[in-house]
Parts: structure tokens; C-alpha cells; sequence
């Protein structure tokens, strides 16, 4: 079963971000951050036109279950992974969910994974911003071999706003799988409540509904 905890606080002028998830925090210093440490990580600028809203939001999923040399656990490659991605600054991290700790689908006897989702404002393409998240997996040691093999870091662009792109054996947005996903599902709701799928004209939270009872997650403790 996969249930989620909720965070409260009051008394602070916060986004619709902070206003709804009060979430682990990230150590991710290069990011900006909220006067409360229990906060989602919010950027105060942006180099795009991009709303912020749930309906508008470019989604990425992310996830790990190997450790890396350079960076450790999957949890610390996984923050890194997020800083590198905005260092060029053409790609700001708006919101990161908080970490879940998930068992493999399909079942197997790999590792459980970490994963999570983070809401990003780019002027980038669907295709350049998939593109980069390919080159930070490369970089990150990522290699591709069979399908749902275990991995030191899977990026994933799961949404961009309201656009469908369905392209033969290349860019699918929405991701096709995503709302089958605890994984993804759940921390997408942290950062962008009230997202409706654009194909299934279905909330992320109707879709939750619908989620079987035997995908096991958890959030992870606070670090």
C-alpha cells in the first residue's frame, strides 16, 4: 500500500508550491531556498514566459536504486544530478517533491529505487530539454542496456505544459507510462497539484485514486 504524510505550518507568505506541499527538504545549496527548511524548493527568477501553474508545468520524473563513486547513495546523485541540470541557467528547478523510496516495478529483486519529480521553466523545446536530460544522465554514468534494468540515474520528461508529441521510437509527451505510476504520480502531485493529464483529461489525484494497492512506496525520512 503507498500512503503519503502531510506537512503544515502558518503564518508565512508562500507560492502555491510552498502553500500546498511542506516537504523534505533538499540539500541542493545552489538553489534558492525558502526561509522554512521544510519547504519545496522554489527559484525566485526565471529566464522564461512559462506560467507556473499546474496546468502549464514542464515535468521531469526522476529515479535511481545504484550508487554512484563520485556522489554515493542514489538520494545525493539525484540532488546533483538536479543542480547540474540548472547550471547553465537556461533551465531553472522551480519545485522538487520530496523523495520516495519505491520497490521496482515490475517486481524483481533489484534494489528499491528513490524517485521523484521536479516542476522546471525552460524557453528550451520539448526535444532540446528531453535532449539535456539525456546528456546529464551520460554524464551522471548512466548506460542503457535491457528495459527496467537497474540504473544509477533515469530522467524522464513526463510532462511539457499542454503539449502532445507521439513521435515512432523517439519523444512521447505525456510520458505514456506515468499514469499507471505511484512513482510519479505521487511526487507529482507535491509540486504540482491539481495537474490534469492532457490526453485522459484526468487530475493527478483521480488518477491516484486509481492507482492498484500493490505498487509499494514510501517517503523517505527526513536526512
Amino acid at each position: 500500500m503507498f500512503t503519503v504524510g502531510r506537512r503544515t505550518r502558518k503564518g508565512e507568505n508562500v507560492t502555491e508550491c510552498h502553500r500546498q506541499n511542506m516537504l523534505t527538504p533538499l540539500d541542493m545549496p545552489s538553489f534558492p531556498t525558502p526561509t522554512d527548511p521544510k519547504a519545496c524548493f522554489v527559484s525566485t527568477s526565471s529566464t522564461s514566459n512559462t506560467h507556473h501553474t499546474s496546468e502549464n508545468a514542464i515535468l521531469i520524473a526522476f529515479g535511481a536504486n545504484l550508487p554512484t563513486d563520485q556522489y554515493g547513495a542514489p538520494a545525493q546523485t539525484l540532488k546533483a544530478a538536479l543542480e547540474h541540470l540548472a547550471k547553465d541557467g537556461d533551465v531553472l528547478v522551480d519545485c522538487v517533491s520530496s523523495f520516495y523510496e519505491t520497490a521496482p516495478v515490475p517486481v524483481s529483486d533489484q534494489p528499491w529505487y528513490v524517485n521523484g519529480v521536479a516542476r522546471l521553466s525552460t524557453d528550451l523545446s520539448a526535444h532540446d530539454l528531453l535532449s539535456r536530460l539525456h546528456d546529464v544522465e551520460s554524464e551522471f554514468g548512466r548506460v542503457r542496456r535491457e528495459r527496467n534494468a537497474a540504473r544509477v540515474i533515469d530522467l524522464d520528461l513526463v510532462a511539457y505544459g499542454r503539449e502532445l508529441i507521439a513521435e515512432h521510437g523517439g519523444i512521447q509527451v505525456p510520458h505514456p507510462r506515468m499514469a499507471e505510476r505511484a512513482f510519479v504520480l505521487l511526487p507529482l502531485r507535491d509540486v504540482a497539484p491539481g495537474w490534469v493529464h492532457p490526453i485522459l483529461n484526468r487530475s493527478v489525484e483521480d488518477l491516484i485514486s486509481d492507482l492498484p494497492s500493490d505498487q509499494q512506496i514510501r517517503q523517505q525520512a527526513d536526512r
